[in-house]
């Protein structure tokens, strides 16, 4: 039967069994969340000791303790778990001292550093190319760590996002062509070439003055 009352008029409510169902809901948010926790943990460890090719969801899964399709349903596939689960931090404090009109050259030298270091920024970026998911988190990591580099170069302040944004269109461009394509006239360049190469274009985009930008 119904678990209802019944009121003076003969009205039946379903007072208890709202009472007694909304419970249920809450431990079933926290085991979600628990859920999700789980896949994130395992998923970061698989990537950081067997790199991006080589980790599975099957064994993202095991690790979790939990059914691949569980993994599945939170994050569609694995460039999808991977863009949620990934944290680079492109060490943008760790920049030396420099002055500003060698800020260009210095930038260029710094992600050669990174890319050439850091398995996970190259897996995030050929992940971005083709998911979604995946170019959101590298658009929120350049964003968030790059604004406050161009901010301290940039002459104008209502040009600092345009800045960023067209100094990463270079870093993410060599590392495109040079990480992940592997085009051969990039990959054949020296360190030291490409330094001098990218060096005043970063400096330009990060440091001209604003009487060198189109007028609107």
């Amino acid at each position: 039967m119904p678990d209802s009352k019944t009121t003076p008029t003969g009205r039946a409510t379903g007072r208890a069994t709202t009472r007694a169902a909304a419970p249920a809901t809450a431990p079933t948010a926290r085991r979600s969340e628990a859920t999700r926790a789980a896949i994130l943990d395992a998923a970061r460890e698989r990537f950081a000791s067997d790199g991006y090719e080589r980790s599975t969801i099957r064994a993202i899964a095991k690790d979790a303790g939990i059914d691949p399709s569980m993994v599945m349903r939170y994050y569609g596939n694995k460039e999808g778990l991977f863009a949620a689960a990934v944290t680079i931090d492109l060490k943008m404090s760790e920049l030396p001292a420099v002055p500003r009109d060698r800020i260009g050259a210095t930038l260029v030298a710094h992600f050669l550093t990174l890319w050439e270091e850091n398995e996970q920024l190259t897996a995030l970026l050929r992940v971005g190319t083709t998911n979604a998911a995946g170019a959101e988190r590298m658009q929120d990591i350049f964003r968030d760590q790059m604004l406050p580099v161009a901010r301290a170069a940039c002459p104008d302040p209502e040009q600092v996002t345009a800045r960023a944004a067209l100094a990463a269109t270079q870093m993410l461009g060599l590392a495109l062509t040079r990480y992940v394509l592997r085009m051969p006239p990039v990959t054949a360049l020296t360190r030291d070439e490409l330094v001098a190469w990218l060096g005043p274009t970063l400096q330009r985009y990060l440091t001209a003055p604003h009487s060198a930008w189109p007028e609107g």
